[in-house]
């Protein structure tokens, strides 16, 4: 069964889909079979994948509301080992169906059930906590969060974390936030650095050791439809997504290794 990451911040502009498809891309690149899940009706993540408009019928919303299979609206992209759930504007009207379903907190849950031959899913989140959010985090094992460096940001993220914890407690049980990833920082700003202290003075082990720089090529990329450690993989902004992937890879064996031995214990028994 695949790893779910659901990639969340209910505020806009924070780096979520810039984080989403670079680190499925440095994940496939090292041959990972991953998926990426469009979630958001903007569907940039679609774009910066170079997924045309005109090609993604039928997308993430023909799955969730019209219970289309999965399987047929799954794209291959120019990267080897990386496929995508595209999305479209019709997802913007996703909510209203979900309202009317049987658990409709599940619906995507469901829907992944099927894509097992994939070892990773990553799910770019809309900028909100509304129900396709929801469907992400009871979907997810795992909770990524890309945080701008600024100074509202811990207050955001306490109400983020709170729907997290409500998931947790309701929904999905197994739910753990894997990191807190801060993301546009830059160094000669004094309040990059402040806020970087106050929230690993507050967070500590749930933040990422990467940071993400403001990097004017992770910007560009999804103009050519292409990841930036694709387009530019030499920039800043494309070796920090290099590294984080790498950190996060090497806490995923971590756990595997620390399951294993806890397997091996049991037998013994």
């Amino acid at each position: 069964m695949a790893k779910v990451f659901a990639v969340v911040n209910q505020k806009g502009g924070v780096g979520k889909t810039t984080t989403s498809i670079n680190l499925a891309t440095a994940f496939a690149v090292v041959g990972k079979s991953t998926l990426m899940v469009d979630l958001d009706p903007q569907g940039n993540s679609s774009s910066g994948l170079g997924i045309p408009y005109s090609s993604r019928s039928p997308d993430i919303y023909r799955v969730l509301v019209d219970n289309h299979p999965i399987t047929e609206a799954i794209r291959s992209t120019c990267i080897p080992n990386l496929s995508i759930v595209p999305s479209t504007i019709d997802l913007s009207a996703a909510e209203l169906g979900l309202a009317q379903m049987e658990s409709r907190e599940f619906v995507l849950k469901n829907c992944l059930l099927h894509t097992a031959e994939y070892q990773y899913v990553f799910v770019d989140c809309p900028p909100s906590l509304g129900l396709l959010t929801i469907n992400a985090l009871a979907a997810a094992h795992s909770v990524i969060i890309p945080m701008q460096c600024e100074f509202f940001a811990l207050e955001g993220l306490k109400h983020l974390m709170k729907t997290v914890n409500l998931v947790k407690k309701r929904l999905n049980p197994s739910l753990t936030i894997e990191g807190i990833l801060l993301t546009m920082y830059d160094r000669r700003n004094n309040l990059s650095e402040q806020v970087e202290e106050n929230i690993r003075e507050h967070l500590r082990e749930n933040v990422y050791k990467t940071v993400i720089p403001r990097n004017v090529r992770l910007s560009e990329a999804p103009s050519h439809g292409k990841p930036a450690i694709i387009y530019d993989y030499k920039c800043p902004g494309s070796q920090s997504y290099i590294y984080l992937a790498k950190e996060i890879l090497e806490q995923q064996n971590r756990v595997q290794a620390f399951r294993a031995e806890g397997e091996v214990l049991e037998q013994k028994q």
